[in-house]
């Protein structure tokens, strides 16, 4: 029986949440899911860690800084059908702030907002709802 090869592609999103219940969303400017709301993230680069890129696609696309070590794991989405463009992997991580940090879209992103966890909007990008409800109850 011949090999099957697949292109998979890998990518770290990241879960930011204040501390009094609400959490970042970026309105995405591009195909796929033009138009709706996601979590910051993107491709990790060659040579790059998904934690790395977890917090450059943060800043890129929301204005948000952390170091890379500030970034909780919360896991690896990997069903073989969560993006329409093929198979992609993704590293979650998870940041707590204060209330009232400072966002700003950028990059790909053509809103950034402050979304209450009871109040999201009713369809996210890709798996992203599945990936906010893996952080703890206590981490927000």
């Amino acid at each position: 029986m011949p090999e099957t090869f697949e292109t998979i592609r890998y990518t770290a999103d990241v879960v930011v949440t204040t501390t009094d219940g609400h959490v970042l969303l970026i309105e995405r400017g591009w195909p796929p899911f033009k138009g709706a709301w996601a979590l910051p993230g993107g491709h990790v680069d060659a040579g790059e860690t998904s934690r790395a890129t977890a917090a450059r696609e943060l800043a890129e696309e929301a204005g948000v800084y952390a170091t890379p070590e500030e970034l909780v794991q919360l896991g690896v989405w990997d069903q073989p059908d969560r993006d329409p463009r093929g198979r992609y992997i993704t590293v979650a991580y998870h940041l707590t702030v204060i209330p009232g940090t400072a966002i700003e879209a950028g990059d790909d992103a053509v809103n950034a907002r402050w979304w209450p966890l009871n109040d999201l909007p009713a369809q996210l990008a890709f798996d992203h709802a599945k990936i906010i409800d893996a952080v703890p109850g206590d981490a927000c």
